[in-house]
């Protein structure tokens, strides 16, 4: 093996080992030894993020901590191919949601462990803390009809690894089941067996829509839960979060604090999720993995923000082994203790940072 993928390899094994650590423990000392040592590996192997970087300054002699690790706006994953790896050795590629005739953003993979092994402990610890498994049906399409969607993928190894038996996807063909869903609904309230509904929101709108129509009511069983994700918008209306967890409430008799959103994106290996299942009582925030860090940053200095101050959501993810670890979303969010809440996007924060980091990343930029 070259000296290159040794390092790499090490770096792995390290990471890999505190993602199968059960003690979920955050160690500062620990995530900042690791993400400075990934990021000048990825800076020797992926030229447009070494540009990226240097045009800013940011080298791995001049930065002192990962608060330091210059993020690559989310939008550059449509304009340049960010991977540390040579292109033939491509095992996965996820790709953004988007029209027909718009460029989507793509994550190149040459490995699924990283991926996998951060996926499955977040999803057990957010979404089952009190079961080990439960029946798990997805309003989403199936991983084999959309390969390149990192959700559908995401809940494919949930279903396989995580669900009981009964576990399914009910989005096929594009379309959601909705009479087989129902009859799924009415079996699980004559066993009074808990229930995991996943899936994007656009999908529980869909199906609320139905019960609507049908004039359909349900009460799952107690411990039946919903993880939600993704936009708003149905067929004929959009629903914002706190009208969707009421929805879900009225019309499937699931508490809000069992509606959980999920925050994610196609360029991340890790995901974040509320607390209000896992933490009871305490505030609603977004909390992620041991092995990622999250800063809200003013978008004119660059500079954390201050304490309850609006900022651009960063997020640095040690799952990232093989593109870049530090990414700059386009989503508004605020500090919220430990966790963070997300507020929407940014007012073209994606088109201007995809612009000016595209720039660096093919180097049309000096330093």
């Amino acid at each position: 093996m070259s000296r290159p993928d040794a390092e790499r390899a090490d770096l792995e094994a390290r990471i890999l080992a505190w993602m199968r650590d059960p003690a979920w423990h955050r160690d500062e000392a620990r995530f900042d030894t690791l993400a400075r040592a990934l990021f000048a590996w990825q800076l020797e192997h992926c030229t447009p993020y070494a540009r990226f970087c240097r045009a800013r300054g940011r080298t791995p002699d001049r930065v002192t901590s990962w608060r330091e690790l210059p993020p690559v706006p989310t939008g550059a994953f449509k304009e340049v191919e960010l991977r540390c790896f040579p292109a033939e050795r491509t095992l996965k590629t996820f790709r953004t949601s988007g029209t027909a005739t718009e460029r989507r953003g793509a994550l190149h993979l040459d490995t699924l462990e990283l991926y996998e092994a951060s996926l499955l402990p977040s999803f057990r610890r957010f979404l089952l803390p009190d079961a080990a498994r439960l029946p798990i049906r997805v309003l989403a399409p199936p991983p084999e009809e959309v390969p390149d969607s990192s959700l559908s993928h995401m809940l494919g190894c949930v279903v396989r690894k995580l669900g009981a038996p009964g576990s399914g996807f009910d989005v096929k063909g594009g379309r959601l089941r909705v009479e087989p869903l129902l009859d799924v609904l009415e079996q699980t309230v004559a066993r009074d067996t808990p229930l995991l509904l996943a899936g994007t929101a656009f999908g529980f709108v869909h199906l609320l829509d139905a019960l609507q129509e049908q004039r359909l009511v349900w009460r799952l069983p107690a411990g039946s839960r919903v993880m939600e994700t993704g936009g708003f918008k149905g067929r004929s209306r959009e629903l914002g979060r706190e009208a969707l967890r009421a929805a879900l409430g009225e019309r499937l008799g699931v508490p809000p604090t069992h509606v959980v959103n999920q925050y994610g994106m196609t360029e991340l290996g890790s995901q974040f999720y509320d607390s209000s299942l896992c933490e009871p009582g305490a505030p609603r925030r977004k909390l992620g993995p041991p092995w990622t860090r999250v800063r809200i940053v003013d978008p004119q200095s660059g500079e954390d923000a201050r304490p309850g101050e609006v900022g651009i959501v960063v997020v640095v993810d040690l799952a990232n082994t093989g593109s870049v670890l530090a990414l700059q979303t386009a989503d508004l969010g605020r500090r919220v203790e430990d966790g963070f809440e997300v507020l929407g996007r940014a007012p073209g924060a994606e088109a201007r940072g995809c612009s000016m980091a595209a720039d660096a990343m093919l180097g049309e930029t000096e330093p």
